[in-house]
């Protein structure tokens, strides 16, 4: 049996009848749901205010009614040389040879502290940057209405998959329990407790429901972007990184200090990327850094410290490799420090000091290693490596 509209079609039908009803007008279109892409999209992003060539000065971080599809002509050279700078340094985790690591692991030469150290590491940066990664596509590329600006976002994205499967590779080389690593985040307090301080302001802009256009919404925005870049890729890596690095200064894991090298210097990329957005943000919209405003920001900042504090103790809690917790509160204090400074907010440790100035040269310094013991540190595709 047949139906038309809401009339029958049955063999008794004649053919004249069916071309009768067939020739009836249809009174309306069929109404189809939205599209889940379309429906996640911001109105910023759909409602352009007209159809007309973009000019320079039509372009805003947010909030901007100007198409994001066109990406020239740029405003923010900043961001579009941010995004040729990551491209030109891509590397990928297969390519480090972690035969020294494998042999290391499986003899007795590691302290069981250090074994720790190493798998609380992983614990954590297995979920943090696969956590990175949902915030940028599931959020802040949403809200974010500038094309250049979303072409690093697409970039850093990227990276953050690099991340998670250079640690992947770390658990897999070294013959880790892979259930045991990638749940640490749910069992290990220290490790869950920095992704639960995170998660709230990451639901914020990944809610679909969430938009901006509001000085309350775009102070969310913004205190989001602040977390995630500061504290989150600015704050809680960093004892992670110091200690791995500190393990490779030893000879001792050297293929994952290689690679914790590299994902240090995309995370630099990241942060400093992160910063320019949030000040350029404050400039277009100096409404929304209201005093109360900073001082929740340095509050945040002050509990990140805390946390990842707390993090170096469990992950430390006797004092190896040169280094011990108390080391790390003043680093954590200092890094705090420096994260206000950038945003322009007042610091939070005065007089706080690094006692890690190491980690300054593994992230600014251009070293060139011998090409056939390791690989050049600042690694750049084809056309882009200079032998000089």
């Amino acid at each position: 049996m047949l139906t038309f509209d809401d009339e029958i079609i049955t063999p008794s039908t004649s053919a004249a009848d069916i071309t009768a009803r067939l020739a009836k007008p249809v009174s309306s279109a069929p109404v189809f749901p939205a599209s889940a892409t379309t429906a996640a999209m911001p109105a910023t992003a759909t409602e352009t205010s007209s159809t007309g060539r973009v000019r320079v000065e039509d372009k805003r971080i947010i909030n901007c009614k100007a198409d994001v599809n066109q990406l020239v002509p740029f405003k923010y050279k900043w961001a579009w040389e941010k995004y040729l700078a990551a491209c030109a340094n891509h590397w990928m985790p297969q390519e480090v040879n972690m035969t020294a690591d494998i042999a290391l692991w499986k003899s007795d030469k590691l302290s069981d502290d250090e074994r720790r150290l190493i798998k609380r590491n992983l614990g954590f940066f297995t979920t943090a940057d696969s956590l990175a990664a949902n915030n940028i596509v599931l959020g802040s590329y949403r809200h974010i209405t500038n094309p250049e600006c979303r072409q690093f976002l697409l970039r850093q994205a990227f990276e953050e998959a690099i991340h998670t499967h250079a640690y992947q590779y770390i658990v897999e080389s070294l013959g880790l329990d892979e259930g045991e690593i990638f749940n640490m985040y749910h069992e290990v307090p220290s490790i869950r407790n920095k992704d639960e301080f995170l998660l709230p302001y990451i639901d914020v802009l990944t809610n679909p429901e969430f938009k901006t256009g509001t000085p309350e919404t775009d102070q969310a925005l913004l205190r989001s972007l602040i977390v995630f870049a500061c504290i989150m890729e600015g704050l809680f890596f960093y004892v992670g990184f110091v200690q791995i690095l500190a393990l490779g200064r030893q000879n001792k894991m050297t293929g994952a200090a290689e690679q914790y090298q590299y994902i240090l210097r995309d995370e630099s990329m990241h942060l400093n990327f992160g910063v320019d957005l949030i000040n350029q943000i404050k400039m277009e919209n100096p409404h929304l850094w209201t005093p109360e405003f900073r001082e929740e920001v340095r509050g945040l900042m002050q509990k990140g410290v805390e946390l990842e504090y707390a993090y170096a103790e469990d992950t430390m809690p006797r004092g190896i490799l040169g280094l011990n917790a108390t080391m790390f509160k003043e680093y954590l204090r200092f890094i705090a420090n420096r994260r206000c400074q950038q945003i322009g907010v007042d610091i939070l440790y005065q007089g706080a000091t690094n006692p890690f100035p190491w980690m300054s040269e593994m992230i600014d310094l251009k070293k060139e290693k011998n090409f056939f013991e390791t690989r050049v540190t600042e690694y750049q595709t084809g056309g882009s490596l200079s032998w000089d």
